[in-house]
């Protein structure tokens, strides 16, 4: 995959720099060609002709140096890139490019490239942990960047613990690996509509009806149509799990919030999945004060909420249409029948009292329903990789209706 790409190799100024030589000609031998962007305090660690020696090309330093004045050298060079790799990653330059500051060429290109970045970094043990450094790296995170985790070892400093740069082998494959993955897009060009999580019916101030959905499985939906090139946004209500990145996240709290978004979003949307648990019920009326604990017993009245589900259905005009069905028995006859009733593409439905496919889980077992009689059961998998395959056969029948409609 790195064969007549090119790719940007950030240097920064850790001791690590000197191994970025090594890197940069793995990756010339792995048949990319490879701009070499250096620190400041990377030349002082290692020459600059190093790796002009081994990439064949100047290596840039200066942020004012502009030797073709046909081009703004970091914007050409941003534009060229197919893939970014800093290594070694320092703290310093994570926060720059974290916190959008240009000061140096490194940082300068970072804000103008588009190309896919992967960060290698390697610090001080003390100081990859610290709070200001692991949050620069989950705003990078969240943001698209990808990474390849440090090494266990003894470093410079003398500490032994996570820190050290990947070995070079470890960051080709990785980036390797990256654009394997990239060039699987099958979803580019297509908007993905996900919700997720269980919503909140309030009872007044303090109390609320909801369910154990953690949200964990529409993220999962949600990330993995990210990776196969959708736009996605994901209409989320309470979850304990943290949000993809590269993703745009609607927050809500009820069944009528949610299916306000929803609803205003569908003819946005190519594929929808309803992956969210929304509460059937909520109350009649929400307390505005705290309900006092008076009597021995305490009716509540309920009425019933929207099936979003079933409107999306009626309203279905070329979207591919994804409904869950969260069962505890009878599961496959219960799909089937909300399948047909709900007007759904795919009805994806799970034994939520089986071990391994509950809420709140990182795995699942899940079968796939769709027309006439389609059925594919996935065996237990972490969430991701069921994820992947319902996007995956979400792509192949817009495919298929697309070729359909041509024809």
């Amino acid at each position: 995959m790195l064969k007549g790409k090119t790719v940007i190799l950030g240097v920064c100024g850790g001791i690590a720099a000197y191994k970025a030589a090594a890197l940069c000609s793995k990756l010339v031998q792995a048949g990319a060609k490879v701009r070499v962007i250096m620190t400041e305090s990377a030349a002082k660690l290692v020459q600059p002709l190093t790796f002009q020696a081994l990439s064949k090309y100047h290596v840039i330093v200066d942020a004012f140096e502009e030797n073709d004045p046909s081009v703004i050298t970091h914007v050409d060079v941003a534009d060229s890139a197919d893939l970014v790799i800093i290594a070694p990653a320092t703290a310093n330059m994570i926060g720059k490019m974290a916190n959008g500051i240009a000061d140096d060429m490194l940082s300068t290109t970072m804000l103008v490239t588009q190309a896919p970045i992967l960060v290698a970094p390697a610090m001080n043990v003390h100081m990859y942990v610290h709070p200001a450094v692991q949050a620069n790296m989950r705003t990078l995170e969240q943001r698209g960047a990808y990474y390849v985790e440090p090494g266990v070892g003894l470093l410079a400093c003398g500490y032994v613990g996570k820190g050290r740069l990947a070995e070079p082998e470890e960051i080709v494959a990785a980036a390797q690996q990256l654009l394997e993955r990239l060039a699987d897009r099958p979803l580019a060009g297509k908007r993905v509509l996900v919700t997720a999580g269980g919503t909140v019916e309030r009872i007044d101030p303090v109390r609320y009806l909801t369910n154990d959905s953690s949200g964990k499985m529409g993220f999962a939906v949600a990330e993995a149509a990210r990776e196969l090139g959708a736009e996605v946004t994901v209409v989320a209500a309470r979850t304990s799990a943290a949000a993809p990145a590269g993703v745009e996240l609607v927050k809500v709290e009820s069944a009528l919030e949610m299916q306000e978004e929803v609803l205003s979003r569908y003819a946005w949307a190519d594929v929808a999945v309803m992956a969210a648990a929304v509460a059937d019920y909520r109350p009649v009326q929400q307390e505005e004060q705290k309900i006092k604990k008076s009597a021995d017993t305490l009716t509540l009245e309920l009425v019933k909420n929207p099936d979003i589900l079933m409107e999306l259905g009626e309203r279905k005009n070329g979207q591919l249409l994804i409904g869950f069905a969260a069962e505890t028995e009878n599961v496959e006859a219960n799909a089937l029948s909300k399948l047909k009733r709900k007007n759904c593409d795919l009805l994806v439905a799970n034994d939520v009292s089986a071990e391994g496919a509950g809420f709140g889980t990182d795995t699942n077992i899940i079968t796939i329903y769709g027309p006439e009689g389609f059925s594919l059961p996935l065996p237990l998998a972490a969430k991701h990789e069921a994820a992947l395959r319902l996007m995956r056969l979400a792509a192949e029948m817009l495919e298929l209706k697309t070729k359909g409609q041509a024809e």
